[in-house]
């Protein structure tokens, strides 16, 4: 299993993360899509080849195809929106929030899944990104559909540990070159 294999690479030093990466995967109380869904678009989101590499077959194991293909078009999309929402709310000018995007998110409208899944995973990897209006304004929509906090927290719990875990294999690759 490569969730093993991506968890005995997690340095000693990291040992929460190891075992926070086991437990927020191995225990989670999603189901199987919305855990893979979010799995996948946060390795995506994370950058690190490592984590993707190790998460991804997994990942698609437990997918349809419209589903991987979703998770994979929500990262894509935030990593977008992420970029532009968050510069527009970081500018101090705030005539940028009255201008038209102009950019396209039709998969937004027409994801090829559940609404709420997509939603979740693209709240997930807002959550990398570090974009509070995409944050909100995904958070919104979940609540709004129903979703509770406990759900939206554990998908924010996954994008944190997987992007913990990225960070740290990635930077001990680095120092061990």
């Amino acid at each position: 299993m490569a969730l093993d294999e991506l968890k005995a690479a997690v340095p000693d030093f990291a040992k929460d993360l190891k075992l926070n990466l086991g437990s927020v995967i191995g225990n989670s109380e999603l189901p199987q899509q919305q855990l893979w869904g979010t799995v996948l678009a946060c390795a995506i989101a994370s950058r690190s080849p490592r984590v993707l590499r190790e998460l991804e077959p997994e990942a698609k194991a437990n997918l349809s195809a419209e589903a991987y293909a979703a998770a994979k078009s929500a990262a894509a999309i935030m990593a977008m929106n992420n970029v532009f929402y968050r510069t527009r709310h970081l500018l101090s000018d705030p005539e940028y929030g009255n201008l038209r995007a102009g950019l396209r998110m039709n998969v937004i409208g027409k994801p090829g899944v559940e609404k709420v899944d997509f939603e979740l995973w693209s709240l997930a990897v807002s959550a990398i990104n570090g974009c509070g209006q995409c944050l909100d304004s995904h958070e919104q929509v979940l609540r709004k559909a129903g979703v509770d906090r406990e759900t939206i927290q554990e998908a924010v719990r996954i994008a944190s540990v997987i992007q913990a875990v990225g960070v740290t294999l990635d930077a001990e690759a680095v120092l061990a070159e």
